[in-house]
């Protein structure tokens, strides 16, 4: 779980500047008992881009297989409950309605990559917050395989992200453009989104 000081980090530098880069926030133990759900390579599928009718698989954009991670795993299920305490918290500290909480592993083959994208557009998604976590341990930067961060406006890189374990970076889902550079090595993350109930009515949305 995190710790107040973690928590206040992400609350503070998310009210300041729209992103937060939180080294440390998994523990060596946690990442190893993540990582370790990753094993089965054939569990894993090619991701796609869009959404709905609109899904297809494009390895010109983005190149990672994807595994949905469940409660039932106990690793997964403690990852699930440290990230509803950090959803409970910006409830508190910044008022952001955040509902729910989706994530998968993601993992890139050598040369595999996904180019710069958004991950919601205004006002057509309920996506709010984005959030990368890597298990990439003694990763060596020599490898490639960074998360660049992009400016909202004007292309500037704001953070390169060395894909290092435990390592989590969390931004606005319709602010931040950015990509993810191939590596040299396989790499493994965990992709999340912090979303609003933008359902009408009595329905509850569910997670796409």
């Amino acid at each position: 779980m995190f710790n107040n000081e973690q928590l206040e980090q992400v609350a503070s530098e998310l009210f300041g500047q729209g992103y937060c880069l939180l080294e440390n926030a998994l523990s060596d133990a946690q990442v190893s008992a993540l990582k370790s759900s990753t094993a089965q390579r054939e569990r894993f599928k090619s991701a796609g881009v869009g959404r709905g009718q609109n899904h297809q698989e494009s390895k010109q954009v983005r190149g990672d297989q994807i595994l949905w991670i469940e409660p039932a795993d106990t690793a997964q299920g403690a990852w699930l409950e440290q990230m509803d305490q950090l959803k409970d918290y910006l409830n508190r500290r910044l008022f952001l309605g955040l509902f729910s909480f989706e994530s998968h592993f993601a993992h890139y083959e050598p040369g595999a990559f996904y180019e710069k994208h958004l991950d919601a557009f205004r006002g057509r998604s309920n996506r709010v917050l984005s959030c990368v976590t890597y298990l990439n341990t003694d990763w060596n930067p020599k490898w490639g395989g960074e998360l660049l961060l992009y400016e909202p406006e004007g292309g500037r890189v704001l953070e390169r992200v060395c894909p290092a374990a435990g390592t989590m970076v969390i931004f606005l889902s319709e602010e931040f453009p950015h990509e993810v550079l191939p590596a040299t090595q396989d790499r493994y993350s965990i992709a999340g989104w912090f979303r609003i109930n933008s359902s009408n009515g009595y329905s509850v949305d569910p997670p796409a």
